[in-house]
């Protein structure tokens, strides 16, 4: 980032710092005349998504990750604040119900197919020697060969489960999101939905410790409450049986009232939010994040017990009461996204944005998503473990019905997905045509009479494909529908036969019957497979760094928000950068009178904007922006536009001093701000050319690659912004740098004039094999900065061009 291979890191630790080159490191106790070159510093936090190999685990936290990514989706409202609540209200339900999928499915595992239907079966017994002591004919009906006794022991593999997830997501909040931001009061974007600003100006948006501890509480209390039920059901029901003991039924129905008592409190801390954005919300509902947990595990450790009560008679056959359960789940998942797309289309229809993804409903299509995603992993998860239980012997029953029908949805739906891709592709392809003549006008002189037919091809494919980009809504859209449809079918057939699809369509049209058999084992195959793709890749990026950093480019966005709707998803990095980048520069601009250009590449566009918004208004203004193949209005303005809509990106224009942003045609991630009205030239630069030639010139000897989202600072209007927002922040006049302390704290004074500080403490060279990254003044990703020219960089990061000192205020 800094093009210099002696740096310096000025501040920051092992996980994300700020550096500067070596002859910078001193730079403000240095006399400036106010003609000097610009000090650049780069912000890497490269390590908050790809860092070790055990971020590639978080491939596994794929759907709450996803549900959480459908909270912050909700379209831009005015003055509909009990919707806006709702709608929160019911993501923050839909997380939880995907907790419970996650520890039910893990209970179908452990529970049901191996200590009641294999251990309980002869054959599967002996033909896996490590469930002897379990199996009453191989154990001679020893102590744990009863049923009740191997339900309490197997429950304790989806315990321990639900306890990992707890600890991690502890361990991760310490990690990254615990870092508090500058206290500040609120400024005039206190209230996004009245004000039309958006709320990551707010102080405390980028501080969710006191939510993600109350749904931490929450969700580990309906893990360990799904545990006991998985355990006390079944025992409860052989115990109301006649001629059943009537103190152990007794104990049953106290133990199952206790257990929905639990859940209906768990159920009524979700729904509460509990937290304040407009202040920095530090309170911690100590109680409430003890006694929850703690009370669902007393519960369980009764559950354990009374399942493991002697009852003679008691022999394991059939399944365990999992289509019931998990229909049940199905059903509120499907119930929560109908309702989710109606408070999302009243909030739409009060301000329309044109812009925004499938009309307003993309935060519903993108929470079904989710919910379809914890269905693939927990049946792809019971049915390879019932067929590597069972083999080919047909001796267990396996697992519940509807995870059948659900995986029998996967091959029609994957056929949806194969003809939307043809469609794609057919329609980049009469682009690609289409933009032909248009690149030829792009380069006037250059191509000659006949130009070169396979160089024109090449770029206009690459503009083609580029623009596909716009056409991801139409996808999500369609495969969501699909989705809805094909689950809301399963669901019926499945309580309405009682049999998978192969043995409901016996007797049917021989086409019907076949169709059927087909959808089943292409199904179970096609989900048997995607989960053992996902484990794969996740070892193999677990191992191999370069697919580690592949995994973090995908962690950009979804990581980004906070963890607002699920406790269990990977952790937000934003909460950690936000903050570095805001300290940093108000400390800078605070000890220092000067101003400074902030300058972001694709993702590092997002936290460029996000860290300009949580600064004081005075300092906003003392910074300018640039920004280049930036996504902020193409993904996020469309997806998130409650957030990053034209209003809030037109508050971001206002306040800074200038904000100017590049972008190229054949970019498929970064384009225009599209600002309205006059906003919009001042913002946005007419497209960039790329290639930066069409032939060879005397300048470009050899033939210029197209470039597409990458390397964007070799193209000369990125210099030419450059020290064009450099000359805007430069005092037309000469004057003193007002000097001190470097980072002094926020309620240090103001330094004095003249004053000369100490060189910055903690500064050291950076630790051998650190990358410093891409080109100064940058927040991005990017190529590889090892030389090879491949993979992502590891070196992403965040810079700001230090100008120099100016009393008076620029105002835009």
């Amino acid at each position: 980032m800094l093009d210099d291979p002696r740096t310096v890191r000025v501040t920051g630790d092992d996980i994300a710092a700020v550096f500067r080159r070596g002859e910078d490191a001193d730079a403000e106790s240095r006399p400036v005349d106010g003609t000097g070159p610009p000090v650049p510093e780069a912000y890497v936090w490269c390590n908050l998504t790809s860092g070790n190999g055990t971020r590639a685990l978080w491939l596994l936290l794929l759907p709450f990750m996803v549900v959480n990514l459908a909270h912050w989706m909700r379209p831009a409202a005015h003055g509909r604040v009990r919707v806006v609540r709702l709608y929160g209200l019911l993501v923050r339900l839909a997380g939880l119900s995907l907790t419970v999928l996650l520890v039910a499915a893990a209970c179908e595992v452990a529970v049901d197919l191996i200590a009641w239907q294999c251990a309980g079966t002869h054959a599967c017994a002996v033909r896996h020697s490590w469930l002897g002591f379990l199996s009453p004919s191989a154990s001679h009906d020893g102590w744990w060969s009863m049923p009740g006794r191997r339900l309490a022991l197997a429950a304790l593999v989806p315990a321990v489960l639900t306890g990992v997830l707890w600890y991690l997501s502890l361990r991760t909040w310490r990690a990254y999101e615990s870092q508090q931001p500058m206290d500040r009061t609120a400024g005039d974007g206190t209230d996004a939905d009245t004000s039309g600003r958006t709320a990551l100006d707010r102080p405390g948006f980028w501080y969710g410790r006191r939510l993600v501890a109350r749904l931490r509480a929450a969700h580990t209390a309906a893990g360990l409450l799904t545990v006991a039920a998985a355990v006390t059901v079944p025992a409860a029901a052989f115990d109301r049986r006649a001629g059943g003991a009537p103190p152990l039924d007794t104990a049953g129905w106290l133990l199952q009232s206790a257990l929905a008592a639990c859940a209906v409190a768990t159920a009524a801390v979700v729904c509460r939010r509990g937290r304040s954005e407009n202040r920095l919300d530090a309170h911690l509902d100590a109680h409430l994040v003890r006694r929850l947990p703690l009370t669902a595990l007393l519960l369980l450790a009764l559950a354990l017990l009374y399942g493991g009560w002697t009852r003679p008679g008691w022999t394991s056959t059939g399944r365990l009461a999992g289509d019931a359960a998990f229909g049940s789940l199905t059903l509120a998942q499907g119930t929560l996204v109908i309702a989710l797309c109606v408070a999302a289309g009243l909030l739409h229809r009060r301000a329309p944005d044109p812009r925004a993804a499938v009309h307003g409903l993309g935060g519903p299509a993108v929470a079904l998503i989710a919910c379809a995603l914890g269905g693939v992993m927990s049946g792809g998860i019971a049915q390879r473990m019932a067929d590597w239980l069972d083999g080919t012997g047909a001796s267990l029953d396996g697992p519940p019905v509807l995870l059948t029908w659900q995986a029998s949805a996967i091959p029609p739906l994957l056929g949806l997905v194969l003809l939307l891709c043809a469609g794609l592709a057919l329609h980049a392809r009469r682009l690609a045509r289409a933009e032909r003549a248009a690149v030829e006008a792009d380069y006037p002189g250059e191509t000659g009479e006949s130009g070169d037919p396979a160089r024109t091809r090449r770029i206009a494919r690459a503009r083609a494909l580029a623009s596909l980009t716009d056409r991801g809504p139409l996808v999500v859209g369609a495969v969501s529908a699909a989705t809805l449809l094909l689950g809301a079918g399963a669901l019926v057939g499945a309580f309405a036969t009682g049999r998978v699809p192969a043995d409901a369509a016996r007797g049917a049209h021989p086409l019907v019957h076949g169709a059927a058999q087909t959808a089943q084992g292409l199904g179970s195959w096609l989900i048997g497979l995607g989960f053992i793709l996902l484990v794969t890749w996740g070892r193999r990026a677990y191992k191999d760094a370069s697919a580690r950093r592949t995994i973090g480019i995908l962690w950009d966005v979804g990581t980004f928000w906070p963890r607002a709707a699920h406790p269990f998803a990977p952790p937000c990095y934003a909460e950690r950068a936000v903050p570095d980048l805001t300290w940093r520069m108000a400390t800078w601009t605070r000890a220092t009178g000067g101003r400074l250009v902030l300058s972001g590449h694709s993702q590092g566009s997002v936290l460029a904007a996000a860290a300009a918004w949580q600064l004081e208004p005075a300092v906003r203004r003392r910074v300018a922006l640039l920004t280049y193949g930036s996504p902020l209005e193409r993904l996020y303005g469309r997806w998130f536009p409650a957030h990053f809509g034209p209003d809030a990106l037109g508050s971001l224009h206002r306040d800074v001093d200038r904000w100017r942003n590049l972008h190229r045609r054949t970019d498929p991630i970064g384009g225009p701000v599209r600002l309205p009205g006059a906003q919009g030239p001042a913002v946005d630069r007419a497209p960039l050319r790329d290639p930066l030639t069409y032939g060879r010139t005397e300048r470009h000897p050899l033939p210029t690659p197209i470039l597409g989202h990458a390397d964007y600072q070799a193209d000369p209007a990125f210099a030419e912004e450059r020290r064009g927002l450099l000359a805007r922040l430069r005092p037309e006049v000469p004057s003193p740098r007002h000097t001190g302390p470097e980072t002094p704290g926020p309620d240090a004074p103001a330094p004095a004039p003249g004053s000369r500080p100490a060189r910055a403490p903690g500064s050291h060279p950076v630790p051998a094999g650190r990358e410093a990254g891409p080109e100064p003044a940058t927040v991005r990703d990017g190529p590889a900065a090892d030389g090879t020219g491949t993979g992502p960089r590891t070196g992403r990061g965040t810079t700001a061009d230090r100008g120099p000192s100016d009393d008076r205020r620029r105002r835009p």
